[in-house]
């Protein structure tokens, strides 16, 4: 997978959506908080190099191998999907708006509804906490449901959230593996 886009490439960007990787049946519905402008470019999910995501699934022990972000259509097979709070890609988080967040979050209950995976994993608690109204949120699973599935949040795996570690953020996603393989289905 090439990762190497030029600046005009990467601002034609801005803006677009990636498709969402889901199912019938998963085990979780990753949320990510919205596609960068690699993600938007390559049309997949967490496809910056820097992003600790595709590592913290395998490292969780979520997926046999690391897989990379253009195999992301491997996931149903596995039990999992990736979606996102806010559809729309940007250079960064920062530049959603609250209400944008809030949109959002009615959207994902609706495709959560439809799709009724076990468990949602909202990566990244301060979307989170804007998406669904819960200032008070901390890491781990939610006391709230979205009809039958369970709520959990996880940190953010960008590069940018530097207070995670790849080692601590697989600690944080397998807490979730766990509480997964722990819950009947």
């Amino acid at each position: 997978m090439n990762t190497r886009y030029t600046r005009e490439e990467l601002a034609a960007a801005v803006g677009r959506t990636v498709p969402d990787v889901l199912g019938d049946g998963l085990d979780v519905l990753f949320c990510g908080i919205n596609p960068g402008l690699m993600s938007a470019v390559t049309g997949h999910h967490f496809a910056r190099p820097g992003n600790r995501f595709w590592p913290a699934l395998h490292l969780s022990g979520f997926t046999p191998r690391l897989l990379r972000p253009d195999e992301e259509d491997q996931l149903p097979g596995l039990g999992l999907g990736i979606t996102n709070v806010v559809a729309r890609a940007t250079a960064g988080a920062a530049e959603l708006s609250a209400d944008e967040y809030r949109a959002g979050g009615e959207i994902l209950r609706g495709k959560v509804l439809a799709y009724r995976p076990r468990w949602l994993a909202v990566v990244g608690i301060g979307a989170y906490r804007v998406a669904f109204s819960a200032p008070k949120a901390v890491l781990g699973r939610q006391a709230v449901t979205v009809g039958d599935t369970r709520v959990w949040v996880l940190p953010n795996p960008s590069g940018l959230n530097a207070h995670f570690t790849a080692a601590t953020l697989a600690a944080e996603f397998a807490k979730l593996r766990d509480a997964v393989a722990a819950a009947p289905g």
